[in-house]
């Protein structure tokens, strides 16, 4: 399935993409997608439920607003230098020999095509096309070989950062990385029996019409099973938690001269059976 959520920030509903295209409302079953949904076998229900009500269901109108394609989750947890051209990019000298674990705000999610705002005070804005796995249920001491087993699905995920908070500021990443808009999540999550293989997936990014990133989920250092079980050594992760995997080369961090977002600029990323997303670029103003 392709699930989805649509409406207006923080007042979304649940959606579901059927393979003919047809998008159906599916606030009628009665859930969103989050922690609870997926920790009672929310997906499974949802299939069953549609073989019986699909027909009654309204299909979402034309130009409506793509939501985070998850409810706001318990952690957002990150994973850096994750591809080998990137590390290296970003000033690394060696590889790391543990994935490199942070957090990112759960405020910071948004829809995928939602204006991305330049924090007050910034002129390090990046961008980076991500992989997000969407975990479908408790998971603690996951073995790697039954780390797929806890997926509820994929998603695209652009994991903006302020570099200079991020690497400037005397402290953790996370301050350059959970500013408002920061996580656009979507358009779909996209169930793992439809996906497959996560770590062969091609994923892109362009600037102002510009590809800058492409590459393969292939290329990840640690892939998707290993970093499911590694973090689950650490962390519990509930139902509905989000794990992002980290970028391939393309970053403005990397680029020489650095090049960083200002206003008006259009991202535009996509990821291989996930969709693509779109962004304009747009000065932090005071409410």
């Amino acid at each position: 399935m392709k699930l989805f959520r649509f409406g207006a920030f923080e007042q979304e509903k649940p959606g579901v993409e059927l393979p003919d295209g047809k998008k159906l409302d599916v606030s009628a079953f009665g859930e969103d997608y989050n922690e609870k949904f997926f920790a009672t076998d929310g997906l499974t229900r949802l299939s069953e439920w549609l073989n019986s009500n699909a027909d009654s269901c309204q299909e979402v109108e034309e130009g409506f607003r793509y939501g985070s394609c998850v409810a706001r989750p318990s952690k957002i947890v990150c994973i850096g230098m994750n591809y080998a051209k990137h590390a290296y990019e970003s000033g690394a000298t060696e590889l790391p020999k543990e994935p490199i674990v942070f957090f990112k705000s759960t405020s910071a999610l948004c829809g995928p095509n939602d204006q991305v705002i330049i924090p007050r005070n910034s002129e390090k804005t990046d961008w980076e096309v991500e992989l997000a796995v969407i975990i479908g249920k408790r998971a603690s001491y996951v073995e790697e070989a039954n780390a797929l087993n806890y997926v509820a699905g994929y998603a695209v995920h652009n994991d903006y950062s302020e570099r200079a908070f991020q690497m400037e500021r005397g402290g953790q990443w996370v301050k350059g990385k959970s500013n408002d808009t920061f996580a656009p999540l979507g358009p779909y999550l996209v169930t793992a029996d439809e996906v497959g293989n996560a770590n062969d997936l091609e994923l892109w990014l362009t600037l102002n019409g510009k590809k800058i990133q492409d590459s393969s989920t292939s290329d990840m250092i640690f892939q998707v099973p290993f970093l499911i079980s590694y973090l689950s050594q650490f962390m519990t992760l509930l139902p509905g938690d989000m794990i992002t995997t980290g970028t391939p080369a393309g970053v403005g961090l990397g680029m020489k001269p650095q090049v960083y977002l200002k206003a008006g600029d259009v991202v535009e990323l996509g990821i291989e059976k996930l969709g693509a997303q779109k962004q304009e670029a747009v000065a932090w103003k005071p409410l």
